[in-house]
């Protein structure tokens, strides 16, 4: 129970108790009349009070009588509900789950969350999962058997990936509670096989050890310069077997309970094309290098409620790394004309990475969370001033590298280095999700050149223009 205490420093109103007493002069050393007395005082409203709790109220006369045995006075009150204050409507679109547990056990994801008050008369909830692909779930809870909890399934969520997931009521605009889901990848293990009887082990037990007493009772009586015969090996061979495979070792990547967090910041300036490459980007690197990856296009409904730069500096904290993909339209600054509607804050987002590796170096403190990238399409040039002292990497070549960057593995070692599976550059395209990155960055050069051959045309015709 909540309890909210008022102090009213100038509490003048008396109990029947209090008008029992003989003295009145030793009560009131002020020598109030009675008018005084009987004068009833209010205090300021209550704000900010929760909807349908219950408080208590105390008056308190200050400074505290020596002659008083009761100089205080406690009441208890209820706030109306919500339906009694704004509506039932109203407060069932303001209405969300605020406790929210989820559990795996196998495969199977369960999550559990608070039901609405029965007065609601809310029956139906419904949950969006976003992540390699959008999941809906409908829910009915069953009121008859609990009240105040339900738990439902989320299904047909892949292993070893990443889910941002919402729930609320099945209202028009009603809010929405969203929370994070990562299915973890579950080792199945063989099915045991059936053991064969003893009354079947005990006949071939006796013939195996027979066996074995007439083989060794041969190689006794064998004649012994058999016994010293050396073999003659070949090393030749034994050589260029190691030559061609003693300096390789191959990984199978598996899925690690926590994986790194990696923030991936690019520039929309550059069109669609640009912008798919990034996201079949951190698509390969979620699924295939056991990177959990945070993506603005993955989280619109934290980047509408906290904004563009309220979301990412929050995400630069949260996160183990942070990959800046460089491109033309990272530097340019926008016109006057199109500032208006530009949503990209891709400069803005330089700026902050700038002022965190600045203040990094100032105190001596690591710098390798914070990395630069282009695709095969941009240069060098493209990267920015701020980021000049970071690691760069150019995707997809040194997919290895960023590999070895954000699991802090040694690729190289003294007579033979590592290699990665599925992560090779003539490797990753075997994968469907590495086939569709190698197709949207093909994709974008193209669309890239073109924008500049035409760039190129509309200068030459101005100029044109200018010399007539």
């Amino acid at each position: 129970m909540w309890r909210a205490n008022l102090i009213l420093l100038q509490a003048l109103t008396l109990s029947q108790y209090l008008w029992a007493q003989e003295d009145l002069t030793a009560i009131s050393p002020q020598n109030c009349s009675l008018e005084c007395v009987l004068q009833v005082y209010q205090s300021d409203s209550f704000s900010r009070l929760d909807l349908g709790a219950q408080y208590a109220v105390t008056v308190m006369a200050l400074p505290v009588p020596e002659l008083w045995d009761q100089f205080y006075h406690s009441t208890m009150f209820t706030t109306r509900t919500c339906p009694e204050k704004n509506g039932l409507e109203h407060c069932k679109k303001d209405w969300y789950p605020k406790h929210i547990e989820v559990q795996q056990e196998g495969s199977d994801i369960i999550v559990t969350f608070n039901l609405a008050p029965p007065h609601f008369g809310i029956n139906r909830y419904f949950s969006l999962c976003y992540g390699g692909g959008l999941k809906r779930y409908i829910i009915k809870p069953n009121s008859t058997k609990n009240r105040t909890h339900y738990s439902y399934h989320l299904q047909g969520l892949v292993e070893g990936s990443n889910y941002t997931c919402e729930i609320a009521v099945d209202e028009v605009d009603a809010v929405r509670k969203t929370f994070n889901v990562q299915v973890m990848q579950i080792k199945h293990e063989p099915p045991p096989t059936a053991t064969p009887s003893l009354t079947l082990l005990l006949p071939v037990g006796v013939a195996l050890a027979a066996m074995l007493v007439v083989l060794l009772l041969a190689v006794i009586w064998k004649n012994p310069r058999q016994n010293t015969r050396k073999t003659e090996i070949n090393h030749e061979i034994i050589e260029q077997h190691l030559g061609k495979n003693g300096n390789e070792e191959h990984v199978s990547l598996t899925s690690t309970l926590t994986p790194p967090r990696l923030l991936i910041c690019y520039s929309s300036d550059d069109g669609i094309a640009h912008v798919r490459a990034v996201m079949q980007l951190a698509v390969f690197l979620q699924q295939h290098m056991a990177t959990q990856v945070y993506l603005d296009l993955w989280d619109s409904l934290s980047l509408a409620e906290e904004g563009p730069m309220g979301w990412h500096c929050r995400r630069i904290q949260e996160s183990d790394f942070v990959l800046v993909i460089c491109s033309r339209g990272l530097q340019r600054r926008p016109s006057q004309s199109d500032e208006a509607q530009s949503r990209s804050s891709a400069a803005a987002v330089v700026a902050l990475v700038g002022e965190e590796l600045g203040s990094a170096k100032a105190k001596g403190r690591d710098i390798s969370k914070y990395m630069a990238a282009i695709f095969e399409y941009s240069e060098e040039k493209d990267i920015p001033a701020q980021l000049g002292f970071v690691s760069r990497y150019t995707l997809t070549r040194d997919l290895p590298l960023l590999f070895s960057h954000l699991h802090g593995v040694a690729l190289h070692r003294p007579g033979g280095y590592l290699r990665i599976e599925h992560i090779t550059e003539e490797g990753y395209t075997k994968l469907p999700a590495g086939a569709a990155l190698q197709w949207s960055i093909q994709e974008a050069g193209m669309a890239l050149s073109n924008h500049q051959e035409s760039s190129d045309a509309g200068g030459d015709k101005e100029h044109d223009k200018h010399v007539e």
